[in-house]
């Protein structure tokens, strides 16, 4: 039976050197894949509060235990973090933004080998309430200025963007007033999606952009093909699934993707919740309008979620065109209250954390013992992502398995 994760990996020849330069003849060796080049993501927020302002939280604070220790296992089966930049919540009030706090949780990051993405750039909610003193076009004007300053100023760190969020509610949203909403009207959906793609483009033109959005039906799509006839350089289409009514299911995941498929660009399922309690009603239209003091996870539910979650792993990395797959909440009791995480609140580990680990780390990943042969090559296949070697002699070394077909391992 064909593997149906076989396009998740590469065959190439290792070219296996000894410190002198010489060839590694006959040099047996062991290679351990340390992580993917698939995004595996988890939403990262709790890392800034690690720091008040640029002062660390105290290393011996319970606070401060208990928030790297949900971060240690969170990112133990994740390499890709969500951080926020929410424009009411990073810039509260003009010209005061949470640039350090974001730099130091960018870091803490980075120092574990994890890549990040910034969400969002552009959105109607969470939207900063001192934006509504100006003109539509001063709204305009102001929003493409502070794209341009995160994208720029995060370059380098942060290369991988949310750029616009939601657009397809946004010219019509209707429970508050805000700048958004404003600019959206004035722009139209279009408009205001390539306004903030090429602000984003210009500070960064290697970053990678993103239009996300919940709105899944033909409407979502009629976007997408408006902004790519009209020239905004989308790089990854973003597909939101907050399943707190119930989980979508195999049929409805694979007729998302075959409709969004045809655009032939790669797709993020970006924000992805699925709940280990009681559902939530589906009469409910706006999920924002639950709200509930209590919503604790049960055994049953806990077990429904991790066979959920694991069917919907298997389908989306099984998909040629999907690249990441972020799950929104570490832990429960984010979003919502709702027990939507892979931890429970405690930070104990729920059986959804236990089934991703065993294929992320265990059933989609390569170690295997290698033996090169008289001219120091090896032949290998394995999944995409970063390697490290360790020879029976002692040596050690470390590759990347991407698409190329010669690859230059050097052992030291």
């Amino acid at each position: 039976m064909a593997d149906k994760f076989e396009h998740r990996k590469h065959t190439a020849t290792l070219h296996a050197h000894l410190p002198d330069g010489l060839p590694a003849v006959g040099v047996s060796i062991e290679a351990r894949q340390k992580t993917h080049r698939f995004m595996f993501g988890c939403g990262g927020f709790e890392a800034l509060n690690l720091w008040e302002g640029k002062n660390a939280v105290p290393a011996d604070s319970k606070d401060r235990a208990f928030i790297e220790d949900r971060l240690e296992k969170a990112f133990a089966i994740n390499n890709y973090a969500t951080l926020p930049f929410y424009l009411g919540a990073y810039e509260p009030e003009e010209g005061q933004t949470d640039e350090d706090r974001m730099r130091l949780a960018a870091q803490w990051y980075s120092d574990r080998g994890v890549r990040m993405k910034g969400h969002p750039l552009c959105w109607h909610t969470a939207c900063a309430d001192w934006l509504m003193k100006y003109s539509d076009e001063e709204i305009i004007q102001r929003i493409s200025g502070r794209i341009k300053r995160e994208v720029k100023a995060f370059k380098g760190s942060i290369d991988i963007w949310d750029v616009i969020n939601e657009v397809v509610i946004m010219p019509i949203f209707d429970k508050y007033d805000n700048a958004l909403t404003r600019a959206c009207k004035k722009l139209g959906r279009v408009g205001l999606v390539k306004e903030a793609f090429a602000s984003a483009k210009e500070a960064n033109p290697c970053a990678l952009l993103i239009l996300n959005d919940f709105n899944v039906s033909s409407s979502y799509e009629d976007l997408i093909d408006a902004c790519l006839q009209a020239g905004v350089p989308i790089d990854a289409i973003g597909i939101q699934s907050h399943q707190h009514q119930g989980y979508w299911g195999e049929e409805k995941i694979l007729e998302v993707l075959d409709r969004f498929s045809r655009f032939g660009l790669p797709i993020h399922f970006t924000e992805n919740t699925i709940i280990s309690g009681e559902l939530m009603p589906a009469f409910i239209d706006d999920l924002n309008d639950w709200q509930t003091a209590l919503w604790p996870s049960t055994p049953e539910g806990e077990e429904r979620q991790a066979r959920e979650l694991s069917k919907m792993y298997e389908i989306l990395f099984a998909h040629p065109l999907v690249q990441a797959i972020t799950f929104w909440d570490s832990a429960d009791g984010g979003w919502l209250n709702a027990p939507s995480g892979l931890l429970r609140a405690d930070n104990s580990l729920k059986p959804a954390y236990i089934a991703l680990n065993e294929k992320i780390n265990g059933q989609w990943r390569t170690n295997e013992r290698l033996a090169a042969d008289a001219a120091g090559k090896i032949r290998f296949r394995g999944f995409l992502g970063d390697y490290e070697a360790k020879a029976e002699n002692g040596l050690s070394g470390a590759f990347s398995l991407d698409k190329r077909e010669e690859i230059e391992l050097f052992l030291s």
